[in-house]
């Protein structure tokens, strides 16, 4: 039996079933756990840890997304926040266990799903419990995770709404009114006003909406979706359906494993109108102020028939994703080049530019996936390779990262997102240096040939292949679906090795001398910071004062997204679709509270 990190969780090899001894060692362990944190005994909760354990926090006790570690951090935590926490009780969640597990090579461990109570706010959970050096069942891994607040129960299920108005009502309403009405604002004010129309906006917009909360979206495009249905013909996600589903709304179960990207347009401008979200399409946020007096924005914004509205609303969240200002790296001679010369981000197609010499500058997913592009469509195509490049099967990537989560038969969403977040970013890049050496081994031809092409390969960072590159960096990696082939074969060519030094007239020239001929060059270069997608909307003054956005914080959480930007009111949204589909709610659960008074920033 081999312990092993599946997906975001310890997963194991084999069938382990789950005995009553089990469920009676994680019941005992809560109830002790809860009776400490009722009586504020922070040191007493604290050793119910292992020594070098974790907890993993989000929001119901800190306000924020945390993960402490080790039994002083989790003391030391606990006694600033148990006086105002106000706990309730914690107990095993009816018919949800875990399998067991391999925690350490020879201990077991033992794991659950549970539920528990705050002063204001219920939760979900998961723990892990192995024994310590005396036999003492001690916790490895805790995740506390928000459900929702109390008072301010989601219109869901049985609290669904009625849809229709009994009796005599004089100027009645149809729902098409109160649609049409609800997204004009010529009556009232939004309380929050969304930048950005894609998953990022209209996931938060979708929780804001259910928690009571009035959210405008302001999208620059002509439609809903247009972020996807204007990039380049041939794109495809390369997460599989299972991880990908926007909350509420599940993809249909004839749905394709892989989206094409026109499909997804179409599936967010069907998801934006079922889910009755207000949205201003042909809109351009202009600018925006902040009165810390009362607290509130004055926002700008433009329409399509060129008029200017200015809004009021108490909180402004940028969704517009990583893949905000594009990165263009400095290179001279660029108005020399008498070729085509054009960022990712605009490039459409490579139809009609069969016989053309096309180069690709950036080895992630988008530089490969255009080289791929350029290679079918008859262009001599090369693949310029600046730092080296995590490369994995698309197939290996869905059976190995996903097993036990995101899988078909696998876990209900909400389950598999709670098993997702439930091991630290930071634990999990420790666990994931044997995946993803495992994943090598599966992949040994596929790496082997591109070595022999000259193409550089990592691990990740630390080894912690794909998922330590996404969180640090937002890429750096490759899921192959064919282009490795490709340059494996010599049938995409590749330059690796030697800095570019100019363009020149017909193309690009090297610190090696050689010279690089292009009729076009497309540069996969990426994006910058989404600070700077701010910056160009709110200013210097707003975004000094903002915190860095994304990679890893000193305890293993993501930067400022989902989380108090440091500027009061302004938020960032983003992440792939199921980080759009999971954090959402987090950051919608914070703006909720404000709102309501329950908290203050």
């Amino acid at each position: 039996m081999e312990s092993r990190f599946q997906g975001g969780m310890v997963g194991v090899a084999g069938d382990l079933m789950t005995t009553d001894s089990d469920l009676a060692i994680a019941q005992e362990w809560l109830r002790d756990f809860c009776t400490a944190l009722e009586q504020g005994d922070a040191r007493a909760a604290a050793d119910l840890f292992l020594a070098d354990g974790w907890w993993r926090d989000l929001l119901t006790f800190t306000w924020d997304l945390r993960t402490l570690h080790g039994v002083a951090a989790i003391a030391t935590t606990l006694e600033g926040v148990l006086p105002t926490a106000g706990t309730g009780a914690f107990s095993l969640e009816p018919g949800k266990m875990l399998p067991q597990v391999e925690g350490f090579p020879g201990k077991r461990c033992v794991q659950a799903f549970f539920v528990f109570e705050t002063r204001i706010a219920r939760g979900r959970g998961i723990l892990r419990l192995v024994p310590d050096q005396e036999g003492s069942w001690k916790a490895w891994t805790l995740l506390t995770a928000m459900e929702g607040l109390k008072g301010f129960e989601e219109p869901r299920g049985p609290r669904r709404p009625l849809g229709v108005e009994y009796g005599i009502r004089r100027g009645r309403e149809s729902w098409l009114d109160r649609r049409v009405r609800s997204e004009e604002y010529r009556d009232r004010e939004p309380q929050v006003v969304v930048i950005g129309a894609g998953q990022a906006g209209l996931a938060v917009a979708a929780r804001l909406s259910q928690f009571g909360v009035d959210t405008l979206i302001v999208e620059r495009h002509e439609r809903v979706g247009d972020n996807w249905r204007k990039r380049y013909h041939t794109l495809v996600l390369h997460d599989p359906v299972w991880f990908d589903h926007l909350p509420y709304l599940p993809f249909p179960d004839n749905w394709p494993v892989f989206t094409p990207k026109d499909k997804l347009a179409d599936w967010l401008e069907h998801y934006a109108s079922t889910m009755e979200l207000n949205i201003w399409t042909s809109t351009e946020f202009l600018d925006a102020d902040y009165d810390s007096s009362v607290e509130t924005w004055t926002v700008r914004v433009r329409s399509g028939n060129n008029s200017v509205h200015t809004l009021h609303p108490r909180h402004v969240i940028l969704a517009t994703g990583m893949a905000g200002v594009p990165y263009i790296p400095e290179i001279g001679g660029k108005g020399d080049f008498r070729g085509v010369l054009v960022h990712s981000s605009a490039y459409t197609g490579a139809a009609g530019w069969a016989g053309k010499k096309a180069v690709v500058i950036g080895t992630g997913t988008t530089g490969h996936d255009i080289a791929h592009d350029f290679y079918e469509y008859g262009a001599h195509t090369t693949l310029i390779q600046r730092s080296s490049t995590y490369v994995l099967n698309s197939t290996t990537f869905t059976r190995m990262i996903f097993a036990g989560t995101y899988q078909e038969g696998g876990p209900p969403t909400e389950d598999a997102d709670l098993i997702s977040a439930s091991t630290p970013n930071l634990l999990a890049g420790e666990l994931s240096r044997d995946v993803t050496a495992r994943i090598a081994e599966v992949d040994n031809e596929l790496l082997r040939g591109l070595e022999a092409a000259g193409f550089k390969l990592n691990c990740g960072v630390n080894g912690g292949g794909i998922s330590s590159l996404y969180l640090h960096r937002g890429g750096g990696y490759y899921i192959n679906v064919g282009a490795s082939e490709l340059i494996a074969e010599g049938k995409i060519a590749l330059k690796q090795g030697a800095e570019i030094t100019r363009f020149t007239l017909g193309g690009i020239e090297f610190a090696d001398g050689t010279v690089l001929e292009a009729d076009i060059v497309v540069l996969a270069t990426g994006y910058q910071n989404m600070r700077e997608s701010a910056r160009r909307i709110l200013g210097d003054e707003v975004v000094d004062r903002v915190r860095p956005v994304w990679g890893l914080d000193d305890e293993g959480e993501l930067r400022t997204i989902w989380r108090d930007s440091g500027f009061p009111h302004f938020w960032f949204m983003g992440g792939n679709l199921q980080q759009c589909r999971y954090f959402s709610k987090f950051l919608a659960l914070q703006i909720k509270a404000i709102e309501e008074g329950i908290r203050r920033l």
